[in-house]
This record gives structure tokens, sequence and C-alpha cells, in this order.
């Protein structure tokens, strides 16, 4: 896989608001610019992956434990990954849950981008977040120590009133799906 194939997914979304269509623009002048935009050691702006949990019970959102706020797991690209790979690793890293991508991958592996948010990373850092939507089943979650130990199943409707702003878009969006 390569930077062009997540450029060219970027590209192609359709987004869902004002918000998600200045950061698309935002994300492909940046990774443009940068010689490695998938690490985070490379510079302060960098692609992160984070993963929208759904299940019969809603979603599923975790306390970031340094920022405070209600958001999707999520993070950095390690060295080999794509952002989708980060989605999922670090979902299951954050919340315990043997997650898997909902929807059918295309004939790379690869699954549908679903959300592009450009926002404040903390320490100074511009994540250019790229999310995928997860099956989180059923189970509790079980974040092992170390990670946000407040996180729990949202109803949509909570989901969306507790959730932060750029996240907040794409669930309206997605519930506007789910009637």
């Amino acid at each position: 896989m390569s930077i062009e194939r997540l450029r060219a997914d970027v590209a192609g979304r359709q987004p869902v608001d004002e918000r998600e269509a200045e950061s698309i623009d935002r994300f492909l002048a940046e990774i443009d610019a940068s010689a490695d935009p998938l690490s985070q050691d490379a510079g302060p702006i960098h692609v992160t992956g984070s993963a929208i949990v759904v299940g019969p019970r809603g979603v599923l959102l975790h306390k970031h434990r340094r920022l405070g706020i209600w958001l999707q797991p999520g993070g950095h690209v390690d060295p080999g990954e794509m952002p989708w790979d980060a989605a999922l690793r670090e979902a299951r890293e954050e919340t315990g849950l043997d997650v898997a991508f909902a929807g059918p991958l295309d004939e790379e592996g690869v699954p549908v981008l679903i959300h592009v948010d450009v926002h404040a990373g903390g320490r100074g850092h511009t994540h250019l977040d790229t999310r995928y939507l997860l099956d989180g089943g059923d189970a509790d979650p079980a974040p092992p120590e170390g990670e946000s130990q407040e996180i729990d199943w949202f109803d949509w409707e909570a989901a969306i009133a507790i959730a932060d702003p750029g996240l907040r878009s794409i669930l309206v969006h997605l519930t506007s799906g789910r009637s």
C-alpha cells in the first residue's frame, strides 16, 4: 500500500459537512508537502488512524486521559502500517475488544474510509485523522492498564451529545442510515 492510495481515498471522500470538506483540503495539502506523512517523528503534522466502533449496544467511546474529552479509539501509525491498520490495532489496544472492520474490504484488503478530520493532537502536533468503521460486537470493553478506563457503549443519541465536535458530524451522518 502507498501514500498514493491513501491520497486517492481522501480525495474521493464526499464530505458530510463543511468541517470535513476543509479537513480534506488540508489533509491533501499536508501529505503533498511532507516527505513522510505517516511518521509522527518526521514532523508535527502527520496522519493518524481512528476507529468508529459500533455494535448492537451503540457507539463505543473513551474519555481521553490527557485531553479529557470523549473520543473514538485511534492513534499514530506505526512503521510499516497504513492508517487503517493503525485504526484496527489502536481500537484493539485501547478497548480490549476483538474488533473487526465493518463492511467489506476491497480487492487490496482496504476498508472504506468513512471520515477525515484535521485537528490539534496535543503537544503542538496536528493530526490528519482518517476514520474507519469497526464492528465491536456487544462485549463489555476491557481496556488494559495504561489505557483510559473511562470507556463505555453509548446509545447513538448519547454518543452524539458527548462526542467531540470533530466526531459528532460523522456520528450524525451514520445515524441517518440507521432507521
